[in-house]
């Protein structure tokens, strides 16, 4: 009779696997899932697409509820655990957030096996960090400047952007510079509209991609990852689909090799149906789509959403034979903006859009002269603020509307409404009349899009008033448009008098 062998523990044969980092995300780790209930985590195909790909720098936007942050936080806590004097920072888009982010750290934490708590104790424990007794840990904020780290990761980036610029800056300026070159930095969110550092950095991080160019130490590495990975995102019941989601489904198979089944489509159909154009930021299916959404507290997307839905926004014919009128908001030390207009067939159509910096008033006049020229075009009127009448330093002490003048360009001036609310709520009303000629007035649109109200951060809600920011002066050159246009008259019928026999 051979002798009986004690058969190894679980937690005996783990600590031979412990050199296997996939190994211990898939075996070591207790979370709760979306509904609620603990569960062992493991690497869904998304999270686990991520490791296999991951680069020292990496940003990552995706839709929501594919499970990266909490992939992210339990990465984190592993390198804590098995790196001595290893030190992780997370950054939420508000405290609350950052305290989900640490509570759910120490919820994993407190279900590893005895024997690996006490080999890691914790030593340090508090509202913002926990310290174990191998000298890592891991610290949470809004943005963090104190010490440097090893490993950062940046939750739901894009909101940050969007709601709170100075604060963005200061995680780009303060928290960014605490990660040595080499070490791991996440920067991960849904989109929120096409400004700001987490937009710019998906734009070049997805341009370095899409050249296959071999990236360094301070080079980010973009990860794209669309609702259809999650395989939940299907409906067995059959959704009739419409000729427009028809054709959607359509260009994503010839454009971009995108080949959902029917239970994906039909959940897509109901969902779109549900979420509007919100669909694009919650749940892309594609990098570009991710930032068509309207971005949250911002004036006017949604209408421009809808003029892109209705085929308003595209690269329209320039007409020669029809007068181009401007339309000026004027810079001190910042921006000046012009939008070029025609009116046509009974549509404001802008084909052109001019801004500059820190330059005179025959800067722009000369770029005007130089756009016609180009065009073959036809100025009709040029409006401006009431700035334009403001007297000039010099000698002569010229206002802006007379050195305009004597180089052939007459204003008409347009006083602003007394309350700004006004004037956006008729930029509002003025939009479904309006087209834009793209990519000429790209950049003009984008601050259209853009323009929004202010946030305010200490009682987490939307000011009544906008944020001034590089999207203002295009904004406000398009009210220059809404308060001061008007119509040219329209010529009276020839007088043809009694027929003769």
């Amino acid at each position: 009779m051979q002798p009986l062998t004690e058969k190894p523990s679980p937690f005996d044969d783990a600590v031979a696997k412990f050199g296997d980092r996939k190994w211990r995300l898939n075996n070591l780790y207790w979370i709760k899932d979306r509904h609620g209930n603990v569960v062992k985590f493991k690497l869904n195909p998304a999270q686990e697409q991520l490791l296999d790909e991951l680069h020292t720098l990496n940003i990552i936007l995706k839709a929501r509820q594919l499970g990266f942050s909490t992939f992210i936080l339990i990465l984190a806590l592993d390198c804590c655990l098995f790196n001595s004097h290893f030190a992780a920072g997370l950054i939420a888009d508000t405290q609350t957030n950052a305290q989900n982010l640490l509570d759910r750290i120490k919820f994993a934490y407190e279900r590893l096996p005895a024997q690996l708590q006490e080999l890691r104790p914790v030593v340090t424990q508090n509202a913002t960090e926990i310290e174990f007794g191998n000298g890592s840990g891991v610290e949470v904020g809004v943005s963090l400047r104190s010490s440097t780290k090893n490993f950062l990761h940046i939750s739901e980036y894009g909101k940050v952007c969007a709601k709170n610029p100075d604060r963005a800056k200061e995680i780009k300026t303060g928290s960014l510079n605490t990660v040595a070159p080499g070490q791991l930095v996440f920067i991960e969110s849904t989109a929120e509209g096409r400004s700001g550092d987490f937009f710019d950095k998906c734009e070049t991080s997805k341009a370095a991609r899409d050249m296959g160019a071999a990236l360094g130490l301070l080079e980010y590495r973009f990860h794209f990852f669309p609702w259809f990975l999650d395989d939940t995102y299907r409906l067995s019941k059959p959704v009739k689909l419409t000729p427009e989601e028809e054709k959607y489904f359509d260009e994503l198979l010839a454009e971009h090799g995108i080949d959902l089944d029917e239970e994906q489509e039909w959940w897509y159909a109901a969902k779109a149906r549900e979420q509007g154009t919100d669909m694009w930021r919650e749940f892309p299916t594609t990098p570009d789509e991710a930032f068509k959404a309207a971005k949250d507290g911002a004036y006017w997307a949604k209408e421009i959403a809808a003029l892109r839905q209705r085929g308003e926004i595209r690269d329209l014919p320039f007409e020669t034979r029809t007068p181009v009128n401007t339309f000026w908001d004027l810079g001190v030390d910042d921006s000046t903006s012009i939008w070029l207009h025609q009116l046509i067939a009974g549509k404001h159509r802008f084909v052109g859009f001019i801004e500059a910096s820190g330059e005179g008033i025959a800067y722009y006049l000369d770029e005007l002269e130089k756009w016609r020229v180009r065009h073959g075009a036809t100025f009709g009127q040029h409006y401006g603020p009431h700035d334009v009448e403001h007297r000039m330093q010099g000698e002569e002490a010229e206002s802006i509307r007379d050195i305009a003048a004597r180089l052939g360009f007459h204003f008409t001036v347009v006083e602003r409404t007394k309350v700004k609310l006004g004037s956006i709520q008729a930029v509002r009303t003025t939009l479904p009349k309006c087209q834009f000629s793209v990519p000429t007035v790209e950049t003009g649109l984008n601050h259209l899009e853009q323009y929004s109200r202010d946030w305010d951060e200490k009682h987490g809600v939307w000011k009544s008033q906008p944020r001034h920011d590089e999207h203002s002066h295009g904004a406000d050159a398009f009210m220059t448009f809404v308060d001061g246009w008007n119509p040219p008259p329209k010529k009276a019928p020839k007088h043809k008098g009694p027929r003769v026999a």
